[in-house]
């Protein structure tokens, strides 16, 4: 008997025997710009549930991570220049009522509508300062003033990740409690500087973004911990050993730590991925001979235990969702094949 998506996929977090493996892939479904829309932008939040709404239709994942494009980008850190640690300090929280949050709530009311009674549903959520480093990286193209100011007001970017972790806080309470969400999908990096070791890391950002998970994982034990390693960067996984998630995904291919690898790290967890995200790739580039070959390796290698099919990060936007579809049917037919 078939598992439904649902349950299925609550197996993969407790770590019980499977008799199929869940997969699920994402990505953006804005244009970058579009992605950063400003509150009360009715159009773009619009085109983001189409765009899930069709994915979703044509893909048919086993979950559904619902991305947080019109929202990406905090009103704090977007009106702000972001030049040195005055800028860093002008960062403050915003209201509970603030458009940014309750337009969020209310926007994953209607897309948890659409998919909660077929799929589990998380939702992108960035930890406290990386708000400050998708503005710079993805709206600016600035690719080195996240590390310059991490490097030289140090105090300052710790004040700025106090005042959005409020806001973080408080959008994930009313997700969890007044939306079908199930749980989140937390992204969290290394800054990517010399400077910020271990212990650096732990006293600078670390804290606000523990705060964040302790509540999500209060409120749902379906959350997710996303190391992100998008557009190669590198993170040390020994960062976020203690950081108690449900299920933990990382830059398989980019950091060089394989899923077996990662089993040890994050012993008796869920393992989200397993496919290389980047363009010109396996997922982008290979036959579906290859892929489904693929496909079936990582399933065979998880042993049918705390595992759910997916990529390092976020695929291209360019992706068919006809490839997508390839890997999902692949894993479904592995799974019938497992359950004859």
């Amino acid at each position: 008997m078939q598992e439904s998506k649902r349950n299925l996929v609550k197996m993969a977090f407790s770590g019980e025997k499977m008799q199929e493996v869940p997969a699920g892939f994402w990505h953006h479904f804005l244009p970058e710009k579009e992605q950063f829309a400003k509150p009360g932008d009715n159009a773009a939040q619009e085109r983001a549930i189409e765009g899930h709404k069709k994915f979703f239709e044509e893909v048919k994942p086993d979950i559904m991570k619902i991305m947080n494009d019109a929202f990406i980008g905090h009103p704090t850190v977007m009106e702000n220049p972001l030049r040195n640690g005055e800028d860093l300090l002008a960062i403050k929280s915003l209201s509970e009522d603030h458009p940014w949050i309750t337009e969020q709530v209310e926007h994953l009311k209607k897309m948890t509508e659409l998919f909660s009674d077929k799929v589990m549903c998380f939702y992108n959520i960035f930890s406290p300062v990386q708000w400050i480093r998708i503005r710079l990286e993805f709206f600016d193209l600035d690719f080195e003033r996240f590390v310059y100011l991490a490097e030289n007001y140090p105090k300052e970017l710790q004040h700025a990740g106090k005042e959005l972790g409020k806001d973080i806080q408080t959008l994930v309470r009313k997700l969890l409690t007044e939306t079908k969400l199930d749980g989140i999908y937390y992204c969290v990096q290394n800054v990517q500087s010399p400077k910020y070791d271990q212990k650096t890391y732990k006293e600078i950002v670390g804290e606000d973004e523990l705060a964040v998970l302790k509540l999500a994982n209060e409120l749902s034990p379906y959350n997710i911990l996303h190391i992100c390693g998008y557009a190669h960067h590198k993170n040390n996984l020994d960062f976020y050993k203690d950081y108690e998630a449900g299920a933990y995904n990382w830059a398989v291919h980019t950091e060089g730590v394989s899923l077996s690898a990662g089993r040890k790290l994050f012993p008796g967890k869920c393992i989200l991925g397993g496919f290389d995200n980047n363009p010109k790739t396996l997922i982008t580039e290979g036959d579906r001979t290859d892929v489904e070959k693929f496909a079936e390796d990582c399933i065979e290698e998880s042993k049918y235990r705390s595992f759910i099919l997916g990529a390092d990060c976020s695929v291209p936007n360019s992706i068919s969702n006809e490839r997508l579809r390839w890997i999902t049917y692949c894993a479904q037919e592995k799974n019938r094949e497992q359950g004859e």
